[in-house]
């Protein structure tokens, strides 16, 4: 199979250090750099094909916000105290509180 000529331009300490590692593997450097540009490529390959399904969501989401209007209407909502207490414990979660039992920010 032919070979492609890459020349890639660094500082002096980074291409010392990638010989080092070169070394330590038992590879040349241009072997250690492939194979360490594979095995990149490879990782981001599986993590795109993972969250492909999350990013087809997202772009469906973002096409069809762009219909929604500036502003949203008010809604108006009641909630039981049952739901007060798990909203105030989400938030508590989330956001933590300090000594008094206070969410920060939120006044008492």
């Amino acid at each position: 199979m032919a070979k492609t000529r890459i020349s890639i331009s660094l500082e002096q300490a980074q291409a010392e250090r990638i010989r080092q590692h070169a070394e330590r593997s038992g590879m040349d450097v241009s072997a250690y750099l492939v194979h360490a540009a594979t095995r990149q490529m490879a990782e981001s390959d599986a993590i795109e094909e993972q969250f492909a399904g999350v990013d087809a969501l997202i772009a469906r989401a973002e096409r069809e916000a762009v219909d929604l209007p500036e502003e949203p209407a008010a809604v108006s909502v009641e909630l039981t105290e049952q739901e007060r207490r798990e909203v105030e414990e989400a938030l508590g979660l989330v956001h933590g509180r300090d000594q008094q039992g206070r969410r920060p920010g939120h006044a008492a």
